[in-house]
């Protein structure tokens, strides 16, 4: 009898039918609704199917991660010059900028002299370095 094995009773029985889907004659599925719901895939979603081993896993498209194509030498060089152009033009902006009248340039004092920075240099970008 069914009801003597434990993990076998109806209710257990009942969620398997219920979430279990059926190939048409197309070899098309329908997804049971407990299962879209509970993972929130809706009608236009796509989906892909995975073999791992002797099954196969149905994982949302967008959650598996693209493998990023390798550049070339030249094309990371390309990038990594018009970064270098553009934090330049950021930095001769900055520099170009007004500043406010509590950061103005004020004369240095006999002990700064010595020591040969101010504390104003700690907090401008690119001060004392």
């Amino acid at each position: 009898m069914v009801m003597d094995v434990p993990y076998l009773d109806e209710e257990f029985i009942l969620a398997i039918v219920k979430d279990m889907a059926k190939v048409t004659s197309k070899l098309q599925l329908t997804l049971p609704k407990a299962i879209a719901d509970k993972y929130g895939i809706k009608p236009g979603d796509q989906l892909e199917w995975v073999p791992a081993g002797n099954l196969l896993l149905v994982v949302p498209a967008l959650t598996l991660a693209r493998p990023v194509p390798a550049r070339s030498v030249e094309e990371r060089l390309a990038l990594f010059r018009k970064a270098t152009a553009r934090q330049r033009r950021r930095e001769a902006k900055s520099r170009r900028a007004v500043r406010p009248y509590y950061v103005m340039e004020r004369p240095a004092k006999p002990h700064e002299i010595k020591r040969g920075w101010r504390r104003e240099d700690l907090y401008q970008r690119g001060g004392l370095r």
